[in-house]
């Protein structure tokens, strides 16, 4: 009897697993309004420099009269090529002549200019404040913006890597419940965040946190299902994921102030830490590492919650041992980092799932973090964007649940790069037909996300599942990372960046096909498991070539 087995016989998806699963997405829910938070915390309004002049100064209005703000900012701040007013740049001394209507003006290009030395004023006739607005991240600080979300990133990097490791040596409920109070806690101090310096540290600290919840979420809840619902439970939290972008876009609507909308998306988590103290540790970790006394704990607690008690009754420790005996002798006492490379197939998987996850989360980003330059209403924008991964993911979890995750995989990364791509050739004004591949794009990457978590968790076995998962992870954060890095580009060259985006998922589509199919096939336990596994369905399609090369005609011996 295997772990599988045992698993059936306490319920694989009962009332314990509905109601673990319901807890887990609750904080997936709220977790898209701190992933793309920035799209309106720190949202670029409309600006232009403080003039030199006050619209009451009498010996200005002594000169001309009274004149009206309008008019002030006419003399004082330059026109750009679109007929605005310059944001970076204003007159050295007011230009009076351009008041008025009888006069000559001259070539204003001769017309001295200076940076804002003394300022902005931004419009904030949609939000009130914002990180872009208090700072002043405009002009030569504009790209501070984009560092701010990149070290966000980084944190889900180094959390990766961090938590990921963690968990595997102290358990998947431990290092969630830390998450969760660690989320709450920076989120509550970004909110109040005294500088930008401040604001960067404790964003870097909700991204490791962030990234420390998604790992251990999702490993316990695989570990606690059965092989045929997992998709399914998957597709449950990515539709959460997804339903919490709408959330975002509401929330953003009713409180324009960044300070205000950073504290309302990160107080949740403290009711997610309290509660999370329900969790049952992973009976899978605590088998494979050893600790069979508390494993056959926690397995009487499920069954006991799912209606099983005289099932959980029958077991104890020897029967545990008697019916794993061959995964708990083939467990090593520690695990690390370089035993995802240690032999020829998880180097295989390890290798194309690092390409799998750096170019989703790459082309992910550098759509859904540009929402400004589509020139459609920034919460109009979010919401499409949210409400095609509707379709997306429910396409997706058909496909992986009856044609396969390896061409699910493949097929959605493919067909993301090729919408971005096409978009290089559609003229810039038609605003709907590029909105329209870039939705698309998104669409299939977001089913790529849906795809390549449950993937990735069934591809490693249990013993570095979460090892695993950090490290793929890892490679997805330095390309959220590098995306709004690569969008600068555009100022050098404006058709190299979707370039980048679209060709980046494209290869990473070619190289999923090489990926094992996980289709219907238990988890494996241990490292072996997985070499063993590959080794006989490689056999078996050598043996079903060979087959198929005997029963076809040889073209050679016809023609003869």
């Amino acid at each position: 009897m295997s772990f599988v087995e045992l698993l059936d016989h306490v319920g694989s998806m009962g009332r314990f697993q509905i109601t673990l699963v319901v807890l887990l997405a609750f904080p997936v829910f709220m977790m898209a309004s701190h992933n793309l938070l920035q799209n309106f915390t720190a949202a670029t309004s409309d600006h232009h420099c403080h003039v030199h002049i006050s619209i009451n100064d009498t010996s200005y209005t002594n000169l001309t009269g009274k004149i009206s703000v309008k008019e002030l900012l006419r003399v004082s701040i330059p026109m750009d090529s679109n007929g605005k007013l310059e944001m970076c740049h204003r007159f050295v001394n007011p230009q009076w002549q351009l008041l008025d209507p009888n006069a000559t003006v001259t070539n204003l290009t001769t017309v001295e200019t200076e940076p804002c030395a003394d300022g902005w004023v931004h419009d904030k006739g949609i939000f009130t404040s914002t990180i872009v607005t208090e700072w002043d991240l405009v002009c030569n600080s504009r790209k501070l913006k984009e560092m701010a979300q990149s070290l966000y990133m980084a944190g889900i990097l180094v959390g990766g890597i961090f938590f990921g490791g963690l968990s595997d040596r102290f358990g998947r409920r431990s290092l969630l419940i830390w998450c969760y109070l660690q989320m709450a806690v920076t989120g509550l101090c970004t909110a109040f965040s005294p500088s930008f310096t401040a604001y960067c540290t404790f964003r870097f600290l909700t991204g490791m946190a962030f990234s420390g919840i998604t790992l251990n979420g999702v490993s316990l809840s695989v570990e606690w299902t059965s092989t045929r619902t997992r998709a399914i439970v998957g597709t449950i939290y990515g539709y959460f994921y997804t339903t919490g972008q709408f959330l975002l876009v509401g929330v953003a609507y009713a409180i324009p102030n960044w300070r205000w909308l950073q504290l309302v998306v990160s107080l949740p988590y403290f009711i997610f830490f309290i509660y999370s103290w329900w969790y049952t540790e992973s009976a899978r970790w605590l088998v494979i590492t050893g600790r069979h006394d508390q494993a056959v704990e926690q397995l009487k607690r499920v069954a006991r919650i799912n209606g099983k008690k005289e099932e959980g009754d029958k077991l104890n420790t020897e029967v545990l041992r008697s019916n794993m005996q061959k995964e708990i002798a083939s467990v090593k006492s520690s695990y690390m980092i370089t035993d995802l490379v240690r032999t020829p197939v998880m180097r295989q998987i390890s290798f194309c799932l690092c390409f799998v996850w750096f170019s989703t989360s790459f082309a992910y980003y550098g759509l859904a973090m540009d929402l400004e330059n589509f020139g459609v209403n920034i919460f109009l924008i979010q919401m499409v964007f949210g409400a095609v991964d509707f379709p997306a993911k429910l396409i997706s979890v058909l496909t992986i649940s009856f044609i396969g995750r390896r061409f699910t995989q493949a097929m959605v990364l493919i067909l993301a790069g090729l919408s971005i791509l096409a978009n290089i050739f559609v003229p810039q004004d038609l605003k709907i037909l590029r909105t329209v591949l870039a939705v698309f794009g998104k669409g299939c990457l977001a089913a790529s996300f849906n795809c390549v978590y449950l993937y990735t968790s069934e591809l490693y076995p249990t013993v570095i599942r979460q090892t695993g998962l950090g490290f793929t992870n890892t490679t997805a954060r330095i390309g959220s990372m590098i995306a709004p890095l690569v969008k600068m580009l555009e100022e050098y060259i404006s058709f190299l960046p979707p370039i980048i985006y679209g060709a980046s998922p494209v290869i990473s589509g070619v190289v999923a096909a090489f990926l094992p199919e996980t289709l219907n096939v238990p988890l494996a336990e241990t490292i072996e498991d997985v070499e063993t596994r590959t080794r006989h369905l490689r056999d078996e399609e050598q043996q079903m070539k060979t087959l198929l090369k005997s029963t076809l005609p040889d073209p050679a011996k016809e023609a003869n």
